[in-house]
């Protein structure tokens, strides 16, 4: 895709999925794929993916927002990575380029906390960069990251870390006048349902999307990587809880499975839309073919 945007329908719904940028991760192997699997064992899955566990030092993923126009609503799941550095930061322009406005936005939902699904929250003066939006949120997600964490459960250096928590208050801190706190499943606004997702982070959720009976669910990083469709019990260093990342990919994977869902996948290669597809005891990822 060469403007970084992708625009498809879902029934009456039209639907973008655009870019805020991408960003290089070191050491893919403990952010993307796992940390409690044998040395061996992750050998033999990758060279299934044709990864080489000694020369994958990197992963350079999309920072995908999705935009739903619902006819009466203009929706915006996640606000990518803001000016975290040069290469995000892209969230508006790639809008502006599709006719929209930030001012346009009247919804802005929040799957979770981490800095490249909230960085593009506030503006450069740190003011909400949605000025007319409601921005929701899980309550337990913001509760956690406006509390003092200390981020004890997750293997990673201390300065991503501070990271996490430095951005996480910068961005949600400045929106808190414009925000609704969900500890609930509900519907956002007519065929946008929220879904518990927790495990990622405290008060990480999913979203469904339904119109003229054709679904889509945002998994957001419930799935961080493509093998983890076949190996559910891998978790990565940025897992809060595994436990229960395992329970709630079970879940949303057997719903999307079920229900023929298009799935959209926020770390997956662009433009991240795919379906589910049971195989055995775990599931295959069909992503949509690409055209022009």
């Amino acid at each position: 895709m060469s403007n970084k945007n992708f625009p498809f329908r879902l029934g009456t719904f039209k639907c973008i999925v655009v870019s805020d940028g991408t960003h290089t991760y070191l050491h893919p192997i403990q952010i993307f794929v796992s940390v409690n699997t044998p040395r061996e064992r992750l050998k033999q899955v990758l060279r299934e993916h044709n990864l080489d566990l000694e020369r994958w030092e990197q992963y350079i993923s999309p920072y995908p927002s999705l935009v739903i126009n619902t006819g009466q609503h203009l929706v915006l799941v996640d606000t990518g990575a803001g000016g975290l550095e040069p290469t995000t930061g892209k969230l508006i322009p790639n809008l502006q380029a599709e006719g929209i406005k930030p001012e346009d936005i009247d919804t802005v939902i929040l799957t979770h906390g981490h800095p490249d699904h909230i960085g593009g929250n506030t503006n450069s003066e740190g003011r909400p960069a949605f000025p007319n939006a409601r921005y929701i949120m899980w309550k337990d997600e913001w509760d956690f990251w406006t509390s003092e964490p200390k981020l004890t459960e997750l293997d990673i250096p201390k300065h991503i870390k501070e990271l996490l928590i430095i951005v996480a208050r910068n961005n949600l801190l400045p929106i808190q006048h414009q925000l609704e706190l969900l500890d609930h499943e509900t519907e956002i606004v007519p065929g946008i349902q929220t879904v518990a997702a927790p495990g990622h982070t405290p008060g990480h959720m999913a979203v469904a999307i339904t119109s003229d009976n054709e679904q889509l669910l945002c998994l957001s990083d419930a799935v961080l990587h493509q093998i983890h469709l076949k190996q559910l019990e891998w978790y990565t260093a940025v897992d809060f809880a595994p436990k229960q990342v395992v329970t709630t990919r079970r879940r949303l994977l057997d719903w999307a499975a079920t229900e023929k869902a298009l799935v959209h996948a926020f770390h997956f290669p662009l433009p991240g839309l795919g379906y589910v597809a049971q195989k055995g005891k775990a599931w295959q990822w069909e992503p949509i073919e690409m055209t022009g």
